[in-house]
């Protein structure tokens, strides 16, 4: 009898593609590092919900930056999930990922605040990439990434994967 694997959810929104890239390879990463082992689940923020979250061993959080916050996708996930989810996801491991234009800490910063209130534990660096989007144009186009910024994705996954696996968190 096999036991049941550790689950990684990753929780996501992306509006132009650089999220969504940055996730996909997250997901590869993850399923290189540990094949079958580790369960690897993503749901965009309007489809999951706290049972999600509870069912989860670990779980990361994707967003783009919209307005020096994050987008308004995920924030409608928090605003349905947090209540719920308070008081019983003590400890639970989670790390960030954040696509901005140029800065990206006010969502870093305000993601930390929301996982501080439901006492998540933060077991890896955010991934920050800045696209340097500055204009609408360059804002709102499609997106593709460099492989050294989609690396830094993969190289999460594996982190997170493996860490389940060894039972580290």
């Amino acid at each position: 009898m096999s036991a049941t694997p550790r689950r990684l959810l990753v929780v996501w929104h992306s509006f132009t593609g650089a999220t969504a890239a940055m996730v996909g390879a997250l997901l590869q990463g993850a399923r290189e590092s540990t094949g079958d082992a580790v369960q690897v689940i993503a749901l965009r923020a309007a489809d999951a919900g706290a049972d999600d979250v509870l069912a989860a061993d670990a779980v990361v959080f994707a967003t783009p930056e919209t307005l020096a916050s994050m987008s308004g996708a995920m924030k409608d996930f928090f605003d349905r999930s947090y209540y719920p989810l308070l008081g019983r996801c003590e400890g639970k491991p989670y790390a960030l990922l954040v696509c901005a234009g140029s800065d990206g800490q006010p969502t870093i910063a305000q993601l930390r605040r929301v996982a501080l209130g439901l006492r998540l534990k933060e077991v890896a660096e955010p991934v920050l990439v800045c696209t340097q989007a500055q204009t609408a144009e360059a804002i709102t186009a499609l997106k593709n990434l460099p492989q050294e910024k989609l690396e830094r994705g993969r190289e999460l996954g594996g982190l997170l994967a493996a860490g389940l696996e060894l039972g580290i968190f």
